[in-house]
């Protein structure tokens, strides 16, 4: 007797999550009896493979090369526990038309899980990329020419760097290891441990041309700054998460503190011209989480308001006017970024109850939300070592790269073909 024919829904039902994911398929449409047929998904192509383990780890950052044929990647031999100041990863670039190829360009002793080494291309270069590593006693960072071999390496770290790659600047990342482990590197203690708000310790700004480092807002200075929700007792300050806009004109950076007897933080979103002067307060709420700049003028965030709860908001930064974005389709904290035209929002969700993350498109003009997978994370991948699919996109707007471990293979990196649904050319 032949086998009975499975419908598309009942195919989509009975097949493991896995092997969906690797199919390009998605429940997420699989919603009752009377609901429509859910459109295939495009295509997930793997660009890293085992043994070893890849990612690229942060969203805000340029993984693709301006031919948008090279992505940066980053390989470790180990997952599920913090790294040691021991542990080495490999900094790497597949080479997306000849066969996924790897090269192995350097190395970094100065790395976390949620947002490696800021490994990234230059801004504005065709051959020059840039990652933080620890040498000496000191966290550094290394400009490495693919092309000719040739290294320099600045005496300081590097967070984010500006539209025309000449500036960038950094927290103390020593500090952010000490206030939160999984976003600073190991290896150096924080010098101000026993302070709450020091005034050597901030926002630094580098030179990358001279490698000349200067503070340009201490933590002393923004803890007096405005109003703290909540009047914490004792809180403890950091920075994190860092951004220029597109135009290099404005800071947009994250203020942190906790308060004594608290393992919770809070966060002020604030902003300030690249040599640390004008700071506002954007969001005062206590809140904020993910961002990105939409332009030199707006900043998409998710965070929290007290008339309508948590959503992605958009505020103009000079005037604090903030609206909701994608209200009741993008739910959920993720992190988003705009394809080039600013027509549509990359994003992503955290594991929802079966430890599904979703990547997707949200696209402004319509408000209608377009899948991109749905992409399962073991349990094994929690806090601190988590995988976060992170998504980038290329700078034509036309592939997608995320960061999983879904296929079983630990985490690796893949990437869809977005330009059939963006209409990129």
């Amino acid at each position: 007797m032949d086998a009975p024919q499975l419908t598309r829904r009942q195919f989509l039902e009975r097949t493991p999550h896995a092997m969906l994911a690797l199919a390009g398929l998605s429940r997420l449409a699989v919603a009752g009896k009377n609901a429509p047929e859910p459109k295939p998904l495009p295509p997930v192509r793997a660009i890293t493979r085992g043994p070893k383990f890849h990612w690229f780890a942060y969203y805000d950052k340029l993984q693709f090369d301006p031919s948008c044929r090279r992505a940066l990647g980053m390989e470790v031999d180990f997952e599920h526990r913090s790294p040691t100041p021991d542990d080495v990863i490999k900094i790497g670039m597949v080479d997306l038309e000849d066969n996924d190829r790897w090269t192995q360009l350097g190395q970094s002793r100065a790395w976390c899980w949620q947002q490696g080494c800021m490994l990234q291309w230059r801004p504005g270069s065709t051959s020059e990329i840039l990652w933080n590593d620890r040498q000496a006693g000191r966290f550094v960072s290394h400009i490495l020419n693919v092309k000719t071999a040739s290294t320099r390496t600045i005496p300081h770290p590097f967070y984010t760097i500006s539209p025309d790659g000449r500036t960038a600047v950094a927290p103390d990342f020593a500090r952010v290891d000490a206030m939160r482990p999984g976003y600073g590197y190991k290896g150096l203690p924080d010098p101000y441990q026993d302070y709450l708000a020091p005034k050597n310790s901030g926002i630094f700004r580098i030179d990358l041309e001279t490698g000349k480092q200067d503070l340009i807002i201490s933590l002393a200075d923004i803890a007096r700054f405005g109003k703290i929700p909540g009047e914490p007792k004792n809180p403890k300050h950091y920075f994190n998460h860092l951004l220029f806009n597109p135009d290099g004109s404005r800071l947009v950076f994250l203020h942190r503190w906790r308060a004594t007897g608290l393992r919770s933080f809070g966060t002020r979103m604030l902003t300030a011209s690249p040599d640390g002067a004008d700071i506002r307060v954007v969001d005062p709420h206590g809140r904020t989480s993910h961002f990105i700049w939409r332009d030199p003028a707006h900043i998409l965030a998710w965070a929290w308001h007290p008339s309508a709860g948590s959503a992605f908001y958009l505020y103009k930064e000079s005037t604090g006017h903030v609206e909701i974005v994608g209200k009741g389709i993008m739910t959920g904290n993720g992190h988003c970024s705009y394809l080039p035209g600013n027509s549509w929002i990359l994003n992503d969700t955290y594991p929802d109850r079966n430890r599904n993350q979703n990547v997707y498109l949200y696209n402004v003009r319509t408000a209608r939300r377009i899948p991109l997978g749905s992409f399962h994370l073991p349990p094994e991948y929690t806090g601190e070592w988590r995988c976060d699919t992170h998504p980038r996109f290329s700078p034509d707007g036309r592939k997608i790269c995320f960061d999983s471990p879904h296929a079983g293979n630990g985490r690796q990196m893949y990437l869809i073909d977005v330009s059939q649904i963006t209409g990129s050319s």
